[in-house]
């Protein structure tokens, strides 16, 4: 691994083990920026649920709306926002997606309480929904359809794992004169850093 990708990444590993003791809510919580090919952007919060070298997981239907905008258009943006640590820490990163292997994809929803489980059949996420009614039914009836057995992953359900391209750290200070650190690849996969101007 390239030397500056590996300090990103332990960066990143410090920062979210700051944000952990610092007590913030819950300090996978994301936001995933997306686009179609209308090229008109899209943000949503969503949670972290791996990283490692290769890039950074969540989960959701493929068939929601980020699920289609990041299989028409794989470039993606993240945002991490832990006010609570140093004196306000932003975590940028930049990248295209690719789906997460059948595998772990299915070992991380076996994970999943039941409920969620439950859930991710019962959701047409994105589509309109007649009333709350509708989907306590769609529920109920997916709970007896699995009844006395394990629900298994939909499938268009998955992981989408953003591998980095680019990995910006910005740091809070007073009067807004804040500190910016950005790690980029380049088409060969070597990796620069420069800070950046508040």
């Amino acid at each position: 691994m390239d030397p500056l990708h590996a300090e990103a990444l332990a960066t990143f590993d410090v920062l979210f083990a700051e944000a952990a003791r610092a007590g913030e809510p819950d300090p996978t919580a994301m936001v995933v920026a997306t686009a179609g090919i209308d090229a008109r952007p899209s943000a949503r919060m969503v949670l972290l649920k791996a990283h490692d070298a290769r890039g950074f997981v969540f989960y959701t239907h493929l068939d929601g709306r980020k699920g289609r905008e990041l299989q028409e258009n794989r470039a993606a943006a993240l945002l991490f926002h832990w006010p609570r640590v140093r004196q306000g820490v932003q975590v940028r990163i930049e990248g295209e997606v690719a789906l997460v292997d059948d595998a772990e994809a299915d070992a991380y929803f076996a994970s999943r309480p039941r409920g969620s489980q439950v859930g991710a059949w019962a959701s047409l996420q994105s589509e309109p929904l007649a009333s709350p009614e509708e989907f306590a039914q769609r529920l109920a009836d997916i709970e007896a359809e699995f009844d006395g057995r394990d629900v298994p992953r939909p499938p268009r359900w998955s992981g989408l794992r953003v591998r980095p391209e680019r990995i910006e750290f910005w740091y809070g200070a007073q009067f807004r004169l804040h500190e910016r650190w950005l790690y980029s690849c380049d088409p060969t996969d070597a990796w620069s850093k420069r800070m950046l101007f508040p």
